[in-house]
């Protein structure tokens, strides 16, 4: 359903991605983990085409759409969380989720995916009118992804979810994205927390400094004395 063949990405004389190559099926989740500067937010906004490869395929049902603009991917049913939420502060819950269908014509589907994602996220409903910069940070994360889901995507690629949030929290957003898997929206997922990560995907590539270097199944490479040992502490 999702492909991306031989992704070579630059940032000026940097070789920031080095012939990437992962597929992801429909239906399923699959995650894509490493440290810090591995490339794999690079692969996302590759992927969502918010920065141009220096070579390789983005692909969609088998049809490349490297060339095409963020717009018309999301039109193809492509949507993107991105890292740090990136809500806008100045508007309210209700005008942020809003924004997210903003490509859709069909008004009364619209309004119904919008009580969808209330009820998802009921802390978002409560909020409606409440300007989307003095929520807490879990709470924008709710958000971030209920404005991706206004799109109606088909695939949703998920950049560091937990990132910055408590416990409790991180159980609640990983909850709530295999939810939204099995209502039937296919996920890249990346994530540092590589043990929550490998819990609720399908498959997972695990990258170190541009390249992939293992994959497999998500509950074979959480057996990995490797992954262990550098991921999941011991």
């Amino acid at each position: 359903m999702f492909e991306i063949r031989d992704l070579n990405v630059h940032f000026g004389g940097i070789h920031a991605l080095k012939g990437v190559s992962l597929y992801v099926e429909d239906g399923e989740i699959v995650t894509l983990i490493g440290a810090n500067g591995a490339g794999k937010s690079t692969t996302l906004r590759t992927a969502s085409g918010l920065k141009k490869p220096t070579s390789g395929q983005v692909l969609v049902d088998g049809k490349n759409i490297t060339g095409m603009s963020t717009t018309e991917r999301v039109k193809l049913g492509l949507s993107h969380v991105p890292e740090g939420r990136q809500v806008f502060p100045q508007m309210t819950v209700l005008e942020n989720l809003e924004l997210g269908g903003y490509l859709r014509r069909d008004r009364g589907e619209l309004a119904k995916d919008l009580d969808e994602v209330c009820q998802r996220f009921p802390v978002l409903a409560t909020r409606r009118k409440q300007l989307a910069g003095t929520l807490s940070g879990g709470e924008q994360q709710m958000l971030a992804m209920g404005r991706a889901m206004m799109a109606r995507p088909r695939i949703l690629l998920m950049d560091e979810p937990s990132m910055g949030l408590a416990p409790l929290l991180v159980a609640e957003i990983f909850e709530i994205i295999t939810h939204i898997n099995q209502s039937g929206t296919t996920i890249l997922l990346v994530e540092q927390n590589a043990h929550k990560a490998l819990q609720v995907a399908h498959r997972a590539y695990l990258m170190e400094t541009g390249r992939i270097v293992m994959t497999g199944l998500a509950d074979e490479l959480s057996r990995t004395e490797d992954i262990k040992k550098v991921y999941l502490g011991g």
